[in-house]
């Protein structure tokens, strides 16, 4: 059982940077594939960022390719999500989610989620 917290959300202005911290906890994330989606009011939950269970392969939406940055630090136990650049249409809830088979673009394929986060870009 894996659970997942995140943090560094908030209000940050049109152009500005935030950095999601993930931190899990009950086991390792090591070998585990990583994402991060986000939700906004009124919009389905859609994918952000993942990072492969081999530590190989990151991928990203079109939406944050060239913004946003997706991190493992196996030391810490923690997934991370550098964005930069941040846009109005970035604000929304942001969810980690773990899997342990692959990870990947599919939410359907996580099998442990936080409890999300709110990210607000706004003037």
């Amino acid at each position: 059982q894996v659970r997942l917290t995140e943090s560094g959300g908030g209000l940050v202005q049109p152009g500005g940077s935030l950095e999601l911290t993930c931190t899990a906890s009950g086991r390792t994330i090591s070998d585990m594939g990583l994402g991060w989606f986000r939700q906004a009011p009124g919009k389905e939950r859609e994918f952000v960022a993942t990072h492969s269970r081999d530590g190989q392969t990151t991928m990203y939406a079109d939406s944050v390719q060239g913004r946003f940055t997706i991190t493992k630090d196996n030391g810490r136990n923690t997934v991370s999500l550098q964005m930069n650049r941040l846009k109005p249409a970035d604000s929304a809830v942001y969810y980690c989610a773990a899997d342990q088979l692959y990870g990947g673009q599919d939410s359907r394929m996580y099998d442990y989620w936080g409890q999300g986060i709110q990210v607000t870009v706004s003037s």
